[in-house]
């Protein structure tokens, strides 16, 4: 994202295959990684010779100070409160919609894998009211077999668009031996993607539960 930028923009690569030289080459002031899903090795590279800011967002709140944070280095601060305004603008109307539901949030397909509590999407899950119902084993992706998900007990049952793309197909095969949730598919980035994909998130939310 967006389409137009991969025309004219230089690709150095996904998060975990950086191409450090065309990075390097392309001289830049600063580098903006995540703990998460960057390589250490890579990150420590690049750090000898470009000053990077590493971000690790576990909740809304890193979240809305990584944008604080970022606004003060680029010298943005008014373009930083703005969105920051507009996010907690459309957070505060999510909480009289909050819906105390059993949910199940998956990430990931072959194997099934959830999102857990520990997670930036678990946090998003608790803005909605949801009740995370992903296995507690300490894994912040914990997997379940297919054929236990009924096991779960969820009222609801989420199959993210991103990083695995699920369709209308697997919703179907899933609601098959899961007869008492509710599936839905939807949209991934707004549930994982913090930053400015936060503007959206909350009003998404918003009609995700008046639609339940």
């Amino acid at each position: 994202h967006p389409q137009e930028a991969l025309e004219r923009k230089e690709v150095i690569g996904g998060t975990k295959d950086l191409n450090l030289s065309k990075i390097l080459g392309l001289q830049p002031d600063l580098i903006i990684g995540n703990k998460e899903e960057n390589i250490k090795e890579q990150i420590e590279e690049l750090r000898q010779y470009v000053p990077v800011w590493l971000s690790d967002i576990k909740t809304i709140d890193d979240g809305l100070g990584m944008i604080k944070r970022l606004g003060g280095i680029t010298e943005s601060t008014s373009v930083a409160s703005n969105l920051i305004e507009q996010i907690e603008f459309e957070r505060l109307k999510l909480l009289r919609l909050r819906k105390k539901l059993r949910v199940a949030y998956f990430i990931w397909k072959n194997p099934m894998m959830m999102a857990g509590p520990n997670t930036f999407i678990g946090k998003m899950l608790e803005e909605c009211g949801f009740i995370n119902v992903a296995l507690d084993n300490g894994q912040r992706y914990p997997q379940v077999p297919f054929d236990r998900i009924y096991e779960l007990e969820a009222d609801l049952i989420l199959l993210s668009s991103e990083p695995y793309a699920f369709t209308a197909g697997d919703a179907h095969h899933i609601s098959e031996r899961n007869s008492g949730s509710i599936i839905k598919v939807v949209d991934g980035e707004l549930f994982s993607w913090y930053g400015s994909r936060m503007a959206r998130s909350f009003s998404y939310f918003q009609k995700l539960l008046k639609n339940l």
